[in-house]
C-alpha cells in the first residue's frame, strides 16, 4: 500500500510533522515537506534523501499550496495523502485586571488563521489534486488526516484562540468527509495530548515532569513517532473516515 505512495505533510520540518515523514518514508512512500522559509525543512529532505523535496509554505497562502502541488506533480507525478501539521499556540487570559489589557484580537485572528484557515486551506486545494487519482477497489482515491488537540474538548485557561482553532478542525471534518466522500477521498483527525515536540521541549524539565504526571497511562508525554503511527493506521484502513481521534493516554485535562 505505501510503496511509491506520495504525501504531503505540513508542518513537516520538525516535530509531528517531521516523524510524520519519516514514517511515510520508511514505509516506502514519497514526501514533500511544507513548512516556513525560516524552518529546516530545506536541511531535513536532504537528510532523508530523494525520495523527499522541501517547499517554503505558509499554509494560509493559495499561492504557497499551489507551488507545492506542482512541485509534488513535478517530482513525483501524484498526490495520495495530506497531512496538516502546521499549527501556532498562544496563551493569554481574555482580560488582564492588573494592566487593564484585553487579549490582543490581532493573536486570536492570527491563531484562527493560521490552524483553522490555514489547514482548510491546504485541504480545499489537495482534493482537487487527490480527485485526479485513479480509485482503487474500494472507490478510494486518498486521504486527508488533520491535526487537532485536545484543547479543542479540555481547552484550558488561556488557551481561547487556541481551544477554539483546533474545535474548528474537528467541527469541519465529518462535513468535508461527507463531501469528499463522492470522490473516494477520506478525511480524518487527529487529536494529540501532550506530545514531546520543539514547543513543548521549550518547558523547563521540572514543568514538563509534572505534565507528564497529569497522563492516565502511559504517564508521560507522547511520542511524535507514536502521532505517526497513528496516521499510517489511518491510511491503512478505509473504514476510518469522518473522525477525531484522541491520542492522549485518556488524559482528560482540568481546570
Amino acid at each position: 500500500m505505501f510503496k511509491g505512495l506520495v504525501g504531503i505533510v505540513t508542518g513537516g520540518a520538525s516535530g509531528l510533522g517531521k516523524a510524520t515523514v519519516e514514517q511515510l518514508l520508511k514505509q516506502g512512500g514519497r514526501v514533500v515537506i511544507c513548512d516556513l522559509p525560516s524552518s529546516p525543512g530545506a536541511d531535513v529532505a536532504k537528510q532523508l534523501g530523494n525520495d523527499t523535496a522541501f517547499v517554503p509554505v505558509d499554509v494560509t497562502s493559495e499561492k504557497d499550496i499551489r507551488n507545492a502541488l506542482q512541485t509534488t506533480v513535478d517530482k513525483f507525478g501524484r498526490l495520495d495523502v495530506a497531512v496538516n501539521c502546521a499549527g501556532i499556540a498562544t496563551a493569554s487570559r481574555i482580560y488582564n485586571f492588573k494592566k487593564e489589557q484585553p487579549f490582543d484580537l490581532k493573536s486570536f485572528q492570527k491563531t484562527i488563521e493560521v490552524n483553522l484557515v490555514g489547514t482548510f486551506n491546504v485541504i480545499r486545494l489537495v482534493a482537487g489534486l487527490i480527485g485526479k487519482n485513479a480509485p482503487n477497489a474500494d472507490g478510494q482515491r486518498g486521504v486527508i488526516i488533520n491535526t487537532a488537540s485536545i484543547a479543542a474538548f479540555d481547552g484550558q485557561i488561556g488557551q481561547a484562540a487556541y481551544s477554539a482553532s483546533k474545535a474548528g478542525v474537528v467541527g469541519m471534518t465529518l462535513p468535508v468527509a461527507r463531501d469528499l466522500a463522492r470522490q473516494g477521498i477520506r478525511v480524518v483527525t487527529i487529536a494529540p495530548g501532550l506530545f514531546r515536540t520543539p514547543m513543548m521541549e521549550q518547558l523547563p524539565e521540572a514543568a514538563i515532569k509534572q505534565l507528564e504526571s497529569s497522563v492516565p497511562f502511559p504517564s508521560r508525554l507522547g511520542q511524535p513517532e507514536e502521532y505517526a503511527l497513528l496516521v499510517q493506521s489511518i491510511i491503512q484502513n478505509p473504514m476510518i473516515n469522518g473522525e477525531t481521534i484522541r491520542l492522549d493516554g485518556s488524559l482528560r485535562m482540568q481546570p
